[in-house]
Order: C-alpha cells, then sequence, then structure tokens
C-alpha cells in the first residue's frame, strides 16, 4: 500500500518532483524525460507511467525558463516516436507468444478495448490514441500483433507523435506563467488527468449501458 500512496503522491505533485530534479539534474533532466516518455509508449507492460500532464509540466516549466521549449518538444517527440516503433515490433514479433489469458502483465480487457478502437477509427488510432491513456500504451503493439503495414503505421506514427508532444508541451508553456496555474498547479494536473480520461470514461459508459 505504501508504494502505491508514494506513487499517487508523486503522480499529483509533479511539479514539486519536477522541479527538483531539474534542480539536481541541470541537463540530463531531458534525458530523464525522454526515458519515462519512451517507456510510457514502448513498454507495453507499464501503461501507467506519466505521459499528459508530464509533459503539460514540462511545458509549464519551460515557461518558466528552466527548460528549453524547442529542445523540449524535439527530444519528447523523438522518445514518443521511438517508443511507439518499439512497442509495434515487440506485438508483431511478440505479441502472438505473449497473448495468453493467463497473461498477468497484458490485462486482456485493455487489448480488447484497443481493439474496438481499430474498429471505429482505422489506422487513425495511432494518432488518436496518443491522447488516451493506457490506450496510447496499447495501440502499437496491436497494430504490431495484427501487422499493420508498416508505412502506413510509422506515418500515424510521427504524427500522432508530433502532434501530442507540441500540443501538450505548448498548453503548459502558454499556461506555466499564468499566476492561478502556478499557485494551483496540482489542481490544474488534476484536471488534465480527468479530461484526459473522459474519452475512455465514455466508452465504458457506452459499453455499459447502450450496447
Amino acid at each position: 500500500m505504501d508504494l502505491i500512496s508514494n506513487f499517487f503522491y508523486v503522480f499529483l505533485h509533479i511539479d514539486k518532483f519536477l522541479g527538483a530534479f531539474i534542480g539536481e539534474y541541470g541537463l540530463f533532466i531531458y534525458l530523464i524525460l525522454f526515458i519515462i516518455i519512451f517507456c510510457e509508449t514502448g513498454l507495453v507492460i507499464i501503461p501507467f507511467l506519466p505521459g499528459d500532464y508530464l509533459l503539460f509540466a514540462a511545458g509549464a516549466f519551460a515557461a518558466l525558463g528552466n527548460l528549453n521549449i524547442v529542445i523540449l518538444i524535439i527530444f519528447l517527440g523523438l522518445a514518443a516516436i521511438l517508443g511507439d516503433t518499439v512497442n509495434y515490433h515487440i506485438g508483431r514479433y511478440l505479441g502472438p507468444k505473449v497473448l495468453k489469458d493467463d497473461n498477468k502483465f497484458l490485462k486482456k480487457e485493455y487489448i480488447d478495448k484497443t481493439n474496438k478502437f481499430y474498429e471505429t477509427y482505422g489506422g487513425k488510432t495511432i494518432i488518436l490514441a496518443r491522447f488516451m491513456p493506457i490506450i496510447r500504451t496499447f495501440a502499437p503493439f496491436v497494430a504490431g500483433v495484427g501487422k499493420m503495414d508498416y508505412k502506413k503505421f510509422i506515418t500515424f506514427n510521427a504524427i500522432g507523435g508530433i502532434v501530442w508532444v507540441s500540443g501538450i508541451s505548448l498548453i503548459g508553456y502558454s499556461f506555466g506563467n499564468i499566476p492561478f496555474v502556478e499557485k494551483n498547479f496540482s489542481i490544474v494536473i488534476i484536471a488534465i488527468i480527468m479530461i484526459s480520461l473522459l474519452p475512455a470514461i465514455f466508452e465504458l459508459i457506452k459499453n455499459k449501458f447502450f450496447k
């Protein structure tokens, strides 16, 4: 329980921890952020790493002069694209071996939910999923399992990665110097998390009550 409570404390106070990391690690913070975004998009067994709110927080710190927004977007955009690419290849070559009902690391419900998105939106799921926690991590994996045409995948992957990283980071950058955001950063982060979860919540309600 302590591990879970500590995770949620960091989760809801990412501004404090990110500020401390920037002060302690300097330029290496770009590498740390790169690794987090890469793992969140590239490793299908850990879909709960910070994504949207980390990008927002990093953009906000860039507005305060602690990070360079251009370097941030380039580095994290590359991390997002490479993460999805690795995830695609994991799904393509290892997916059939690990997709078992008794698999402890991959929840079948997440795979099924992602498959429904593909049925609805096709290849554009790779772009749309960027803005949906958990599904963002499973979308490239499922694309690999289904052997989506690689040229088509990499195109959607690049578009989605650039739009997601630049969009959320620039929103954080735009709001970073607003006094209300500075004083109520944790509340803003919670709001972003809730907004990012809305599509998944709507989908859950639709499937439960409107079948």
